[in-house]
């Protein structure tokens, strides 16, 4: 920030306690000459129009306390999408940001009057409501590490936990990217040195991360977008399938209101029912996912995902079979 705007962010601060200052007290706040103080006060009278006078009780002061200074030409709505924002990240237990953004809403709020920005806070805090679901647990370090090596396109060794074998393995990884999935998955893409490509990794399950010294250069033929848009949820298998899951009428509104994947295709039948096609990666999220919605939902195809989900079932059976 400029000094000069840093001093008249300062100097209004200080016009607005009732502290009576005058140009000596402003002076030896700012540690600057009277002179520049009294420089500075004409500058926001001719410049910015601030409504200034002097008087021997209450010293400098704004004869209208509403005046603000444009220097954050922030309006009430932007401010108030900035404290939904905010509260939402709160929600959402172990996002790395929700403090910093606090605390910038904090300073921002400092350039609007009083009562609007108490109606704003009111109004967001009692008519707008969040839940997160499960919380995770992130290391703030890690994350910002995981940003600064993306940003400079550095290698890292990272210690991760799997938690489908309980493991934890020292993996080298060329970090490409971060993706936050549904407010509380976070998770680093990039390229595995263990298993000679590009893999998935929970944020909340890096134990321990370390930026090393080698830069790596990006492979031209990833694509992010494309990459990521060929997933389902955020599971990268390792070959294209072709899906079909039929749904039944009871079912099928919840399907229709919402875009699951950019290659889906809806059939609809005349009884109500319809089927849902796509070309995905990942057969064990689609397995999760079409479970969910139990006995109004059919598997198709492929072959081996009606296997999997046959499967699961019978031990689902069997367990409640004692």
């Amino acid at each position: 920030m400029p000094r000069h705007l840093e001093r008249l962010l300062l100097i209004d601060s200080l016009l607005r306690t009732r502290q009576r200052p005058i140009t000596l007290s402003l002076a030896k706040e700012l540690e600057v000459s009277e002179r520049t103080i009294r420089s500075d006060l004409a500058f926001l009278r001719d410049r910015f129009n601030a409504p200034l006078e002097y008087s021997s009780k209450l010293g400098h002061h704004y004869t209208d306390p509403e005046w603000r200074l444009p220097s954050i030409p922030l309006t009430k709505g932007e401010l108030f999408a900035l404290i939904v924002g905010a509260r939402m990240l709160e929600a959402y237990a172990g996002s790395p940001y929700a403090l910093q953004l606090r605390s910038a809403i904090a300073r921002l709020s400092e350039r609007l009057p009083e009562r609007i920005w108490v109606n704003v806070q009111q109004l967001a805090q009692e008519h707008i409501l969040f839940g997160g679901g499960a919380e995770v647990d992130l290391d703030p370090d890690i994350w910002h590490k995981i940003e600064d090596a993306c940003s400079l396109r550095k290698r890292v060794m990272m210690t991760y936990y799997t938690a489908s074998r309980d493991v934890l393995s020292e993996r080298k990884l060329d970090p490409y990217l971060l993706h936050v999935y549904r407010g509380t998955n976070l998770y680093l893409i990039g390229y595995c040195h263990n298993r000679q490509k590009f893999l998935w990794f929970r944020i909340d399950r890096i134990k321990k991360l370390e930026i090393l010294p080698e830069h790596f250069t990006p492979d031209p033929q990833f694509n992010a977008k494309e990459y990521i848009g060929n997933v389902f949820q955020h599971e990268v298998g390792d070959k294209q399938l072709d899906v079909k899951i039929w749904f039944d009428a009871k079912t099928s509104p919840y399907i229709r209101e919402r875009r699951w994947h950019s290659t889906q295709e809806i059939e609809e039948h005349s009884d109500g029912s319809l089927t849902l096609k796509m070309c995905v990666r990942g057969i064990n999220d689609l397995k999760r996912w079409v479970m969910w919605y139990g006995k109004g939902a059919v598997v198709k195809s492929p072959p081996e995902l009606v296997e999997l989900v046959r499967d699961e079932l019978e031990c689902m059976k069997s367990n409640y079979n004692g």
